[in-house]
């Protein structure tokens, strides 16, 4: 496969049962082939957006000791401001190229959640960046909700499957930044690459050349959604779920050419993650003769732990 499929969320959403199925299959398909949709017809409005982007650039643009003040340590990067060249990809000493924001869960009447999850940070310089940020946060988080119900559908499931897991999920919305290359980079890119830790991954800001997905055949195509679409990917929590019938994909961002390199990148990935004690455990009906169970059983929060020491972002 050599381009990334589009769908249309408003076949899933409509009355019409074959229009239903059709995105079932579409959607389906594409994450057994390559692990990545474009989806369009979305929750996310155009003015939302647009909101959202100025807020966050003008985060970046604050000083960096301003920014600084709402690094807090000892939780993993989880909430807040995470600087430059902290993250690297698993098994590269190397950091990426880039600074980024963690919005967190806004939890709902589960006080232990609420204990478990670290609290978001207030930018007290921007009076809008939060608000907007939770916003876009429950916006993205009701686009995923349909996603994975088309998904646990395709994979003979009920249709609700993953609503329990996700309720109060432990997911991430990140804002990144990628500043302008000021020198010849030794080893780093702005993303090296990597497979994303989570259920699936909804990216914002895919619209200009950067983003690369290695399909089956090791060949890195371009990854690049029209205005009003997001790019959809399958995430190792749920690739492990289905026993590898939906694919997680290993993608990168890569530098800019020379003439490029005094620009900055923006982009927006929403992470969605289940709650910590949802079992990974490999859905019975995806273990077959020709796929027999590769995958231990492990929880969404072993699983977390694993990968976030392996990033680097916390400590054994």
């Amino acid at each position: 496969m050599n381009k990334i499929p589009s769908v249309d969320l408003r076949d899933f959403l409509s009355e019409d049962p074959k229009r239903k199925q059709k995105f079932i299959n579409e959607i389906g398909e594409a994450y057994e082939n390559i692990g990545f949709v474009a989806l369009r017809g979305h929750f996310l409005d155009d003015e939302l957006v647009g909101n959202l982007y100025r807020e966050v650039k003008q985060f970046f643009d604050l000083p960096l000791e301003t920014k600084q003040k709402y690094e807090i340590p000892g939780i993993g990067g989880q909430r807040g401001y995470v600087s430059f060249g902290k993250e690297s990809a698993k098994g590269k000493k190397e950091g990426d190229l880039k600074e980024f924001w963690h919005f967190g869960q806004y939890v709902e009447d589960n006080p232990a959640l609420e204990q478990e999850y670290p609290a978001n940070v207030t930018v007290e310089e921007l009076s809008e960046f939060n608000a907007v940020g939770k916003k876009t946060y429950r916006m993205l988080e009701k686009t995923a909700k349909y996603v994975l119900r088309s998904l646990a559908l395709y994979l003979s499931l009920e249709e609700t499957y993953f609503d329990q897991y996700i309720q109060n999920g432990n997911s991430i919305l990140r804002p990144i930044h990628y500043p302008p290359i000021l020198e010849e980079p030794k080893d780093a890119v702005r993303a090296a690459a990597h497979g994303d830790i989570n259920l699936i991954t909804l990216l914002m800001g895919a619209q200009g050349k950067g983003l690369q997905v290695q399909n089956h055949e090791g060949e890195w195509i371009d990854a690049i959604a029209k205005p009003d679409e997001l790019m959809i990917n399958v995430g190792d929590m749920l690739s492990r779920h289905s026993n590898n019938k939906l694919k997680s994909t290993i993608h990168r961002v890569v530098n800019p050419p020379k003439e490029l390199w005094g620009t900055s990148r923006y982009s927006i990935p929403f992470f969605m993650h289940p709650v910590s004690n949802m079992k990974l455990d490999v859905i019975e009906n995806c273990i077959s003769d020709d796929n027999p169970k590769r995958f231990d059983d492990i929880t969404a929060g072993e699983f977390l732990a694993e990968r976030l020491i392996e990033l680097g972002l916390i400590k054994k």
